[in-house]
C-alpha cells in the first residue's frame, strides 16, 4: 500500500496527468454553470421560500435576531442549495474520472511498470457502467439515510469518508481490473485484498473532504462561487485521479503476484468469494 502511494503521488505531477486533470474540470465547469445560469436565481428563491414559510426554523431565526446575527439569514439559502449540490459534483466527477480517465490512466501504468502483463478483459464498458450505476445509487442511498447523523460533529466527517471510501473502493477496483484481468482473478484479489482496498477508498475518501473547505468558504464569499466551484470540482477530480493511480498501481502489482502462483492456493470456496460471485452475477446478469 505504501509503495503504491508513493508512486501515485509521483505520478500525479506527469505532464499527462495534469492534463488529463483539466478535462473534467472543464466539462464540470460547463455543466455548473450551465445549470447554474439557468436555475440558480429559480432554485435560490424556491429555497427562501421555503424558509419563510417553514414554522420549524422560527427559532433559528429568533436566536438570529436576538445575537444580532440577523445579516446572516442571507447566507443560509445559498449555503443550502450548496450543501445539495456538492453530492451530485462529488459523483458527476467520480463518474467523469471513472470512464474518461481511469482507462487512460490504467494503459499509462501498465506501459510503464506492466508491460508483460497479459490483458484477459474479463469486464466490459457495458457491465462496468452497471456495476458503477449500482455502487453510485447505494452510495447516494447511504448518504440519505445518514443524513441526520452528520448533526454530530465526528460523525460529519467520517459517515462522508466512509461513503465516497466505499463507492471509490468498489467503482476503481472493477474499472483497474476490467481489461487485465479475468473474472476469477478480479473476485479472488476483491476477497484477498478487500480490508486493504476499503482501506485505501477510505483515505482518499478522507482527501476528498478537502473542497469541503472551499465549499464553507464559498458560504461566507458568495460574490466568489464563480472562482470557488471550479477550484472545489478540480480539488475533487484531483483526488479521484490520484485515488485511480493509487489503485492501478496496487491492484496491478496484486495481479501480477496472483499469477505468479498456482491457481491451486486460491480458497474459491470461501464464503466471501462465494457471496462476491453471487452478488455480482444477480446483478450483471439481470
Amino acid at each position: 500500500m505504501a509503495d503504491s502511494f508513493w508512486r501515485a503521488v509521483a505520478y500525479c505531477f506527469h505532464p499527462k496527468v495534469i492534463f488529463l486533470s483539466l478535462v473534467p474540470l472543464i466539462l464540470m465547469m460547463v455543466i455548473v454553470m450551465g445549470l447554474g445560469a439557468l436555475y440558480w436565481d429559480a432554485a435560490l428563491q424556491s429555497v427562501r421560500v421555503w424558509l419563510d414559510a417553514s414554522s420549524t426554523l422560527d427559532w433559528a431565526w429568533l436566536w438570529l435576531e436576538r445575537m444580532g446575527l440577523m445579516s446572516l439569514k442571507s447566507v443560509v439559502p445559498p449555503l443550502l442549495l450548496i450543501v445539495a449540490v456538492t453530492p451530485l459534483v462529488v459523483v458527476m466527477s467520480l463518474l467523469a474520472v471513472s470512464f474518461m480517465m481511469t482507462p487512460a490512466l490504467v494503459n499509462m501504468v501498465a506501459d510503464r511498470r506492466f508491460a508483460q502483463l497479459e490483458r484477459k478483459r474479463g469486464g466490459s464498458m457495458l457491465q462496468g457502467l452497471a456495476w458503477t450505476l449500482l455502487s453510485v445509487v447505494l452510495a447516494l442511498g447511504a448518504l440519505v439515510l445518514t443524513l441526520p447523523l452528520w448533526w454530530l460533529p465526528p460523525m460529519a466527517m467520517v459517515m462522508p469518508a466512509l461513503i465516497w471510501g466505499w463507492l471509490t473502493y468498489r467503482v476503481m477496483t472493477y474499472d483497474v481490473l476490467a481489461d487485465h484481468a479475468s473474472r476469477a482473478e478480479r473476485l479472488e484479489l476483491m476477497r484477498r485484498y478487500r480490508f486493504q482496498l476499503l482501506v485505501m477508498g477510505v483515505i482518499t475518501g478522507l482527501m476528498g473532504a478537502a473542497p469541503s473547505l472551499v465549499w464553507a468558504s464559498g458560504a461566507l464569499f458568495v460574490a466568489a462561487f464563480v472562482v470557488l466551484i471550479p477550484i472545489a470540482v478540480w480539488i475533487y477530480t484531483l483526488v479521484f485521479i490520484f485515488s485511480a493511480l493509487w489503485f492501478v498501481h496496487f491492484l496491478l502489482d496484486a495481479l501480477s503476484q496472483v499469477r505468479a502462483e498456482p491457481p491451486a492456493t486460491w480458497r474459491k470456496d470461501s464464503t466471501q468469494a462465494a457471496d462476491i460471485v453471487d452478488v455480482e452475477s444477480k446483478i450483471l446478469n439481470a
